[in-house]
C-alpha cells in the first residue's frame, strides 16, 4: 500500500515562443492517504496534466518536490491512465496489458482482470476493433495490471458518451474497491469530481495554483445513488459558488 504521497511543487514553467520561461504552476501543494480517491477539477490549460506528470516522475525539471513516504515516484509502482488508451496497435488487448509486467506475465491474471472489465472475449483482438469504452477499458486495466500504489488518471472519461462514461465510473468504482490504492484523478467535470472522489482539489486558471481542498459530502457507499450525487454537487456549488465561479465558470453552468 501506498505511503502517504506528498506534493509540493513551487514552480514549474516551460519555454515560451520568446525564449522567456513562461509558468505553468505555482504553488501547489497537497498530501494524499493511503487509498484515499482525489480529484483534480480546474479549466482546461491549468496545468492540470503537467501536475499529473510531475507527480509520475515523467518531468523532474521544477521547484518543488513529489515524495510517496521517503521515495522518488521512479521507486514506486505507479498506473497511469492517459487522456487517450495509448494501446499499441500492432499487439493484442492481451499483449497491451502483458507488456507491463516487469518479468513474465501472469497470463491467468491479466485474464481474470480482462473479465472484470468486460474485455474477456476480446484478448486476442487489435485495438482498431474497439470502440472507444472498449479501448479506454483495457486502459483501465492495463494500469490496474501493475498492482499500483498510485494510480493517476488523466480525464479518462473524456469524448464518450454519458451512458458510456456512467458504466466506466461505475467500473473504476468496483475495480477500486477490489484493489485498494491511492487514486488522483483529473477531470474538467465537477459532478464526475463529486461522484468519484473523496476531496477535490480546485485549480486556478492558468498558471494554475491550488484555490481550495473540498471534503466531498458523500459517503462512498452511496456513489452508485444519482440522486446522491447530484444534490452533494449542488452543496458544493451552492457552498462555494463566487470561488468555482471565479475559477471555472464552466463548472458551475455545465449540467450532466
Amino acid at each position: 500500500m501506498i505511503s502517504q504521497l506528498s506534493v509540493e511543487v513551487r514552480e514549474k514553467a516551460f519555454p515560451g515562443a520568446d525564449g522567456k520561461p513562461r509558468t505553468v504552476l505555482h504553488d501547489v501543494a497537497f498530501r494524499m492517504a493511503p487509498d484515499e480517491f482525489v480529484a483534480i477539477v480546474g479549466p482546461s490549460g491549468c496545468g492540470k496534466t503537467t501536475l499529473l506528470n510531475l507527480i509520475a516522475g515523467l518531468d523532474r525539471s521544477f521547484a518543488g518536490s513529489v515524495r510517496i513516504g521517503e521515495r522518488h515516484p521512479s521507486a514506486a509502482r505507479i498506473g497511469y491512465v492517459f487522456q487517450s488508451p495509448r494501446l499499441l496497435p500492432w499487439r493484442t488487448v492481451y499483449e497491451n496489458i502483458a507488456l507491463v509486467f516487469p518479468g513474465a506475465p501472469d497470463r491467468a491474471a491479466i485474464l481474470r482482470l480482462l473479465d472484470e472489465v468486460g474485455l474477456g472475449e476480446a484478448a486476442d483482438v487489435h485495438p482498431a476493433r474497439l470502440s472507444l469504452g472498449m479501448a479506454r477499458r483495457a486502459a483501465i486495466a492495463r494500469a490496474f495490471a501493475v498492482e499500483p500504489e498510485l494510480m493517476l488518471m488523466d480525464e479518462p472519461f473524456a469524448s464518450l458518451d454519458e451512458a458510456t462514461a456512467e458504466r466506466l465510473r461505475r467500473l473504476l468504482l468496483a475495480l477500486w474497491r477490489s484493489r485498494p490504492s491511492a487514486v488522483l484523478l483529473v477531470t474538467h467535470d465537477l459532478g464526475e469530481a463529486v461522484e468519484l472522489a473523496d476531496r477535490i482539489l480546485l485549480m486556478s486558471n492558468a498558471p494554475g495554483r491550488l484555490l481550495a481542498d473540498l471534503a466531498v459530502p458523500l459517503a462512498r457507499e452511496r456513489r452508485g445513488d444519482r440522486a446522491a450525487v447530484e444534490a452533494a454537487r449542488m452543496e458544493i456549488r451552492r457552498k462555494h459558488r463566487a470561488l468555482l465561479e471565479a475559477a471555472m465558470p464552466e463548472c458551475v453552468v455545465a449540467q450532466r
